[in-house]
C-alpha cells in the first residue's frame, strides 16, 4: 500500500504565484542619508536577507571580539547591498551613518531576518487610527 504525504501543486494564478516567492533583496530609504567625502548624500538602497555565514562570520571579526557592539557594524555591511550611487558597502561607511540610519537599518534588519517583512504596526497620534506601513521606504499608493 502506497501512502501520499502531499502533493505538488502549481499556483492558481500569477497572485498565488508571486507569493509564493521568496523576497531577498528589500529597498529602503534612510531618514537622514548616508553624507559621502564630496557632500552628497545618498539616501535609497538596498538589503538582502541575512545568511547564518553572514551572522556566524563577523563572530570571527577581531572589531567585534575586541569590542562587540561592533557586531552591528559589520554585520549591516555584508548585508546592505547598495547606499545611494555607492555599492562597496563596508564598515567604514556604516560606521559614519547618523545614528538614527544606523537605528533604521537595524530596525530593518531584524524585521526581514527575524520577522519576515519589513511592515510595522502604527497609530495615527492624531486621530489614534492604526495602520500598517512599510518602513522601507514606499511611496503612499505603491505596492
Amino acid at each position: 500500500m502506497r501512502r501520499s504525504f502531499g502533493t505538488l501543486e502549481r499556483p492558481a494564478d500569477a497572485a498565488d504565484a508571486e507569493r509564493d516567492l521568496l523576497r531577498t533583496t528589500f529597498e529602503f530609504e534612510l531618514p537622514r542619508g548616508y553624507v559621502d567625502a564630496s557632500g552628497v548624500s545618498h539616501r535609497r538602497g538596498t538589503m538582502r536577507l541575512a545568511t547564518a555565514r553572514d551572522e556566524l562570520v563577523p563572530l570571527a571579526d577581531d572589531r567585534v571580539r575586541d569590542n562587540p557592539a561592533y557586531l552591528t557594524v559589520v554585520l549591516l555591511a555584508r548585508v546592505v547591498e547598495r547606499i545611494g550611487t555607492i555599492e562597496d558597502v563596508h564598515a567604514g561607511v556604516i560606521e559614519n551613518l547618523f545614528a538614527s540610519d544606523l537605528a533604521f537599518l537595524q530596525d530593518l534588519y531584524r524585521r526581514v531576518n527575524q520577522e519576515g517583512h519589513a511592515r510595522a504596526a502604527v497609530t495615527c497620534p492624531s486621530c489614534h487610527e492604526e495602520f500598517t506601513v512599510d518602513l522601507t521606504g514606499g511611496r503612499l499608493g505603491e505596492s
